[in-house]
């Protein structure tokens, strides 16, 4: 553990030091300011008392890019069990760290997976160590509780696809910026052309903060995981098809001749014109039983 942890300085003198340290004593110094400074005199604040008063935004922004060589030298040891990668953990904690803010300020998570928010904060745990990671699986009700919510029928997100249709006619995957939110849906159908494609395909796995790299894609295509190596596959389709290097979502998706993959007779026709009229230009949330039923955008 870093010296500047253990040795319990006063905060006036961290203050002076590192970066890293300065961070620590600025959001430790606002934190006081709202919740006073318990017993200790200032100036002799404890080590655990400090550690109390950072924020969490502290400690997901020791992974930002500006503390790499940091991560190279230490940081990496707090996640042993990551895939080593410092924007994929950075990515990661940062989902989570968005989501407990929405839960702590009581914002609505009717547009929110929570069922994949809950996996992260657990694959999270599992980066630091399994037996959290289990213990915390064991324990938690949040699923539980989840599974009482008054059912939506609204099991399928239609994006916009001018990008993202060509990328699933070649590799069954949609992709798309990384924190972007979703309801917990079933299916994808995409909006292109001003029609609804025929395809509603099934998503098999949701992966958020994915490093679009050469490097990424090699890594990932020699893992046991099968979902890891068709992520691999897409990103170097996409590299093929002019998509830049940064960190993206992936959702990977059911095909035809799947059992569970859906078609639908014929594609559904917008009828609107002009600006700003199409049916969707981010994302719009309907049933699989209105798709399979309209006859134009209209009827959904």
């Amino acid at each position: 553990m870093p010296p500047y942890v253990t040795t319990a300085p006063s905060i006036r003198a961290v203050s002076h030091g590192s970066c890293c340290q300065r961070r620590a004593a600025r959001s430790y110094q606002t934190r006081s300011r709202w919740f006073g400074h318990g017993c200790a005199p200032q100036g002799r604040e404890t080590r655990d008392q400090i550690v109390a008063g950072l924020s969490f935004g502290f400690w997901s922004g020791l992974l930002g890019v500006k503390y790499e060589q940091l991560w190279r030298d230490c940081l990496h040891h707090a996640f042993p069990n990551s895939s080593g990668r410092r924007k994929q953990v950075a990515s990661a904690l940062e989902g989570v760290r968005k989501f407990r803010n929405r839960l702590a300020h009581h914002d609505s998570m009717l547009n929110l997976d929570v069922p994949f928010e809950i996996r992260r904060i657990i694959e999270v745990a599992g980066y630091i160590d399994h037996d959290a990671e289990k213990w915390l699986t064991h324990i938690s009700a949040a699923m539980e509780t989840y599974a009482e919510r008054p059912i939506a029928s609204s099991d399928t997100v239609v994006v916009a696809a001018r990008s993202a249709w060509p990328l699933y006619q070649k590799c069954h995957a949609y992709v798309c910026q990384a924190g972007r939110t979703f309801r917990a849906i079933e299916r994808i159908a995409f909006y292109t052309d001003s029609v609804i494609q025929t395809d509603v395909p099934l998503v098999r796995h949701r992966r958020d903060g994915v490093d679009w790299s050469a490097d990424s894609a090699l890594s990932l295509s020699g893992s046991q995981d099968s979902n890891d190596r068709k992520i691999a596959s897409v990103i170097e389709t996409s590299r093929a098809l002019g998509w830049t290097e940064g960190v993206y979502q992936v959702f990977l998706l059911s095909h035809q001749g799947d059992p569970q993959h859906r078609s639908l007779p014929s594609p559904i026709r917008h009828q609107g014109v002009g600006r700003g009229s199409a049916f969707t230009q981010r994302q719009r949330y309907v049933s699989l039983h209105a798709l399979e039923t309209a006859a134009t955008t209209a009827d959904l």
